[in-house]
């Protein structure tokens, strides 16, 4: 094997782990706000739209890049994890469908039908969330499809709703303020204690049922330093139940750090899920080195990658700093 046909899957497997990474931080945190949306109280349902409505259609352009990766970087791999994803997918698809259509709509239909839309969005964001968490357990569990997997990807679908109610909670605080963010400190301590134990649950399953898990993890001097990335986590969870048991403090400060760290949590988590699987792209039956297009097209695509990557970076960058500060009354023009 040549250097450029060893290294390019790795540049690629690493540009696309970037784009799942950046997708799961942010749509996942408005998602969760979706999630989270008070059927109850229509003023803060429109602060919450409001707070998220200038970025969430842009974050999902990660989502495209990583499928795109795979299509294109990924061929036989794509084709397979496809085949076993093909019906969460869609339904995945439906959920953000969903919510495309109903934040558009609650906007322009008659008072009386707002509150149906914003319902929609809700399901829409409920739908995505648990389409996705049953996707990412079927991957976990190598596309087995006995009662033990389904079991461990019913868990994952509550796992991954909770984690991304707990980043759009933590989204919320840092953008909101009164009433609302009083609300969302709430709502983070909930989903703080659920992903929790739904991360404790699949750090123990996950070794158990994969034998290769257990070796990379547990080996001998390299089990010495992996844990340090457990304990970390832990460390961040501890550090956020304390803070948020102290917040709202006074001039706002610090409604920024439960963002910060719980991002810090879903970036561990991914190295974590990367380094138990590295270098199979599917688990345990195609590594990366198989499954990659021929180093000609590789190198191709690379210089393609090389400028749209760096562009999203840029327009991602600009958007938040425009939209930075707390999110305003919702208004339509």
């Amino acid at each position: 094997m040549t250097a450029e046909m060893y290294w390019l899957p790795i540049i690629f497997m690493a540009l696309m782990g970037v784009a799942i990474l950046a997708y799961a931080i942010l749509d996942g945190y408005d998602l969760g706000v979706g999630i989270l949306l008070p059927l109850n109280n229509e003023s803060q349902r429109d602060t919450m739209i409001a707070s998220i409505g200038p970025f969430w259609d842009a974050n999902e352009t990660w989502l495209v890049l990583a499928v795109g990766l795979l299509l294109i970087a990924f061929p036989s791999a794509h084709s397979a994890v496809l085949y076993h994803l093909y019906i969460p997918a869609v339904i995945m698809l439906i959920g953000l469908i969903m919510r495309g259509v109903a934040f558009d709509f609650r906007a322009k239909v008659a008072a009386d039908y707002k509150y149906a839309w914003d319902c929609t969005f809700k399901a829409g964001s409920l739908i995505t969330t648990l389409a996705q968490g049953y996707m990412l357990g079927l991957y976990v569990m190598g596309f087995r499809t006995d009662l033990e997997a389904q079991l461990f990807t019913l868990l994952s679908c509550f796992g991954v709703t909770a984690a991304y109610s707990l980043i759009g909670s933590a989204w919320l605080i840092m953008k909101t303020e009164g009433e609302l963010q009083k609300r969302a400190i709430r709502w983070a301590r909930t989903a703080l204690k659920i992903t929790f134990v739904g991360i404790i649950a699949v750090c123990i399953v996950n070794p158990i049922v994969n034998q290769g898990v257990f070796d990379k993890w547990f080996v001998y001097p390299r089990v010495m330093f992996v844990l340090l990335i457990p304990i970390v986590t832990l460390n961040l969870f501890v550090f956020l139940y304390f803070l948020l048991n102290r917040l709202p403090r006074v001039n706002d400060s610090y409604s920024w750090v439960p963002f910060v760290g719980v991002t810090g949590i879903f970036i561990l988590s991914f190295i974590g899920l990367g380094f138990s699987f590295y270098p199979y792209i599917v688990p345990w039956n195609v590594t990366i080195w198989e499954a990659a297009s021929a180093p000609e097209s590789l190198k191709f695509i690379l210089v393609g990658a090389l400028i749209v990557v760096p562009t999203i970076l840029m327009y991602t960058i600009f958007a938040y700093r425009i939209f930075r500060g707390k999110a305003t009354e919702l208004k339509y023009y």
